[in-house]
């Protein structure tokens, strides 16, 4: 069998007939069970931490990302999310996720991830220093940090996220190379902290590919190296899309179990409901 965990509704609505397009791509490549992951941005609960972490002032990152909260943000409660996930469950078998971003509150984000019935909680670092670094529109403020010093900050919040104990999965891991910045510097230190925080919080790699089709840098997350490291380390892995629009849910899953495979892995991660896991053959 084969999963894709990671997607999300978030450019289209609430709609039984929006939702079924992510169903009928599955189906074409061959994925027998998905979950959406709702990017933790779609609640009002989580607004907030927001406004809290970001930069929020009138220059290029700060004026930006005023907009970008107010955009298409914060439209369904975690309430109507799961009554719309039971809607879904009448027809097929989903799993109900969530993404969230790497909050420097996290005793915050646990009360609202305790209060609800989660399948499995990914956890991503969208932010460095409260810029969104993944995002195209303020892609220019790289040219304002050195590598060191986003390699160093990637790793302390990765750190962090697994620290809090509240996460299954780290999102799209060291999706830094994102833009096709890539360190002149031994980066094994960094790959070796990350992975060493993982292993003692129990989290699994996201095989993402959602970097390949959707950034510049055109491979998937984790890139090679990283790999290396999370096999090393005996972490699993499970495969997904990062779809964001129905027709690329599970895109590239048959190339990203050939990929996870060539690094060694011949197992991954089967959600089971409730936060359970199982590994089953990686086919």
């Amino acid at each position: 069998m084969r999963f894709d965990y990671h997607m999300h509704l978030e450019y289209g609505s609430y709609d039984e007939d929006y939702a079924e397009g992510f169903f009928r791509a599955a189906r074409a490549r061959g994925v027998a069970e998905i979950g959406f992951s709702e990017h933790s941005h779609t609640f009002p609960e989580f607004e907030q931490l927001y406004y809290d972490d970001l930069i929020l002032d009138d220059g290029f990152v700060g004026s930006f990302q005023k907009k970008w909260l107010r955009t298409n943000k914060f439209k369904y409660t975690l309430d109507e999310y799961f009554s719309f996930i039971e809607k879904l469950r009448k027809k097929h078998k989903v799993l109900a996720g969530i993404e969230v971003c790497n909050f420097q509150n996290q005793e915050a984000v646990a009360k609202i991830l305790r209060a609800y019935p989660f399948d499995y909680i990914i956890g991503s670092v969208h932010f460095l220093g409260g810029w969104a670094y993944d995002t195209g529109a303020i892609a220019a403020e790289w040219e304002n940090h050195t590598l060191k010093d986003i390699y160093e900050a990637y790793t302390a919040e990765a750190e962090k996220l697994a620290a809090a104990g509240l996460y299954d999965v780290l999102g799209h891991p060291f999706n830094i190379r994102l833009y096709k910045y890539f360190p002149d510097f031994d980066v094994t230190p960094y790959l070796e902290r990350v992975a060493a925080a993982m292993r003692r919080a129990d989290m699994i790699v996201d095989l993402n590919t959602g970097t390949y089709y959707r950034y510049p840098v055109r491979e998937f997350s984790p890139y090679p190296d990283f790999m290396r490291t999370a096999h090393v380390h005996g972490l699993p892995v499970v495969t997904t899309s990062d779809a964001h629009k129905p027709e690329d849910c599970a895109r590239y899953n048959e190339e990203a179990v050939r990929y996870a495979r060539f690094f060694g892995y011949t197992e991954q991660i089967r959600f089971t409901g409730g936060r359970g896991r199982e590994l089953v053959p990686l086919i």
